[in-house]
């Protein structure tokens, strides 16, 4: 007796297995979008004060094109949010989640900059009014993409 998975898949319920959701590739967007902004707070030039740059805190004087607060953990915390917006692309359902929940720590990242005292020693990401901003606008781009691209999901194949 044959299982349904060892039978070959009909030609037109090809595309349902092999076409993605277009959150997966807005999610996948996001991703490289974040693995780039993450690598750019590395480079000398693009940074400015790029020697005043520490592991974490406020005492971090490197900024991205001269505006953005970058450390050391932030330029990771970039590089890693990237990496899990490309692997949760995979699928739709992860898209989506990568969207709405990442969309949802930005929101609060923001939050959490706009109450701090830049000069504190709570301000370990470090954070500005500008990069409060930026975060804000991630948060509500990124929460508005996720529900814009994933309400249809139960529509399409996983």
């Amino acid at each position: 007796m044959s299982r349904p998975q060892d039978q070959p898949i009909p030609p037109q319920d090809v595309p349902l297995y092999t076409t993605r959701a277009p959150v997966q590739a807005v999610a996948a967007g996001a991703g490289w979008f974040f693995l780039v902004l993450g690598a750019l707070g590395f480079i000398p030039g693009l940074v400015t004060e790029y020697e005043l740059m520490t592991f974490l805190g406020e005492n971090s004087g490197a900024r991205l094109f001269g505006v953005f607060l970058v450390s050391v953990l932030h330029n990771a915390l970039h590089l890693a949010y990237g990496a899990a917006g490309l692997l949760l692309a995979r699928r739709a359902v992860g898209a989506r989640g990568f969207l709405l929940g990442g969309g949802l720590l930005y929101l609060l990242l923001a939050g959490y900059g706009a109450l701090v005292d830049p000069a504190s020693t709570a301000n370990v990401l470090p954070v500005n009014a500008a990069g409060n901003w930026l975060h804000l606008t991630f948060g509500l781009v990124m929460v508005a993409l996720g529900v814009v691209f994933g309400r249809h999901l139960g529509e399409t194949a996983d």
